[in-house]
């Protein structure tokens, strides 16, 4: 179970750097919605980093 945590949260690591990083990077908008889709960006990322670290904290107790 805990190898198909790891797969699937990282898939969902990558198509965060897909999908939020390429728009950061690639867009034709201005400047404020660049820096506004990077800030919601690195929020998915903590909030996902955030989840991973308690997942791997709380199987070690076991």
């Amino acid at each position: 179970m805990k190898t198909v945590f790891y797969i699937f949260m990282g898939a969902v690591f990558i198509l965060v750097t897909f999908f939020g990083l390429g728009p950061v990077l690639l867009a034709d908008g201005s400047l404020n919605e660049r820096i506004l889709t990077l800030v919601v960006v690195i929020l998915i990322y903590l909030l996902l980093g955030w989840i991973t670290l308690g997942y791997a904290r709380k199987n070690r107790q076991k």
